[in-house]
């Protein structure tokens, strides 16, 4: 009997199982558990506390103290059929200047870091530098400005004056520089230039270069940029109810703040209920986008 025979029956030592105490369990796991479920609990609870008033027909503070104590779809009727207050108008004007000022700061923000990562010129270091100290100053600092310069532009060119939705998306726009920039200047140095150069050699412009070879491969931060401007836009107050005067043109973040502009309001109801329905297109657009974003997670870590 050869040997290798005689060794594949030699029974095998088993090797009992050692159960981990729960103290040791808790040390090196079971915290981690702990904290993601009260991290999630307290992420939660806003959430389905909103739900809860919009559900509740009472329309007061004072009735939602308890969770889905009274359910029904009257906030939501109150919400579509008061004529003083277009939701639907401000549902459909809060979409367009903000799918419209998001593409815009993806647009020129990309232009930017193109420039930025693959050419070479005068001041660079020092405008992306700039450009990131200038995010340090909030927007809230020029309302005053962009209120007398739309004022101003009104009377010459009324289409971008006070009041209009295309004067707030060239004041988003304006802003479109900056952290988003940045951001996409990282990316953007993470595809090799060798594709640029062999491009350069079959006669491609810069920009053949950019709109064929760059963007295709830094879909995912574009996405990135695009969710997060859409998110910062459709829920500005401070600028939209500068510039937005008439009800009409107004987006959701300022229409819904006159629910509760009053100090005795009984309308959290039917502001729960508004607010509600204005998470639906972030939501979508972030499940939409969803494929992108996972893309770049997982394609980052193999370009060169």
């Amino acid at each position: 009997m050869s040997a290798s025979a005689t060794s594949a029956r030699t029974p095998v030592e088993h090797i009992p199982d050692v159960k981990m105490s729960f103290g040791r369990w808790f040390r090196e796991k079971g915290w981690r558990h702990v904290v993601a479920i009260a991290a999630t609990l307290f992420s939660i609870f806003p959430l389905v506390y909103v739900l809860s008033a919009a559900l509740n027909p009472t329309g007061t503070m004072a009735g939602t103290t308890s969770l889905f104590t009274n359910i029904g779809l009257q906030n939501f009727v109150d919400l579509f059929s008061d004529p003083d207050r277009p939701f639907g108008k401000w549902f459909v004007n809060t979409l367009v200047i903000g799918l419209t000022a998001s593409a815009g700061t993806v647009f020129l923000g990309a232009c930017a870091a193109y420039a930025f990562s693959r050419m070479r010129f005068a001041g660079r270091r020092f405008s992306l530098l700039a450009l990131l100290l200038l995010q340090m100053f909030p927007q809230l600092l020029a309302v005053v400005a962009l209120f007398l310069l739309l004022n101003y532009l009104g009377d010459i060119i009324p289409a971008i004056g006070l009041g209009t939705s295309l004067g707030l998306i060239m004041v988003y726009l304006g802003g479109a520089l900056g952290v988003n920039t940045y951001l996409m200047y990282g990316f953007f140095n993470t595809v090799p230039q060798s594709l640029d150069e062999s491009a350069r050699i079959d006669g491609a412009s810069h920009v053949q270069i950019f709109f064929r070879i760059i963007l295709p491969l830094v879909t995912p931060i574009l996405a990135v940029v695009g969710l997060l401007a859409f998110i910062g836009i459709s829920s500005d107050f401070v600028i939209a109810s500068v510039v937005l005067t008439d009800p009409d043109t107004q987006t959701l973040a300022v229409g819904l703040y006159s629910y509760v502009a009053q100090q005795r309001s009984e309308n959290w109801g039917v502001f729960a209920a508004g607010a509600v329905l204005a998470a639906v297109p972030v939501m979508a657009l972030f499940l939409y986008l969803q494929r992108y974003i996972t893309s770049g997670l997982t394609s980052g870590s193999v370009k060169g």
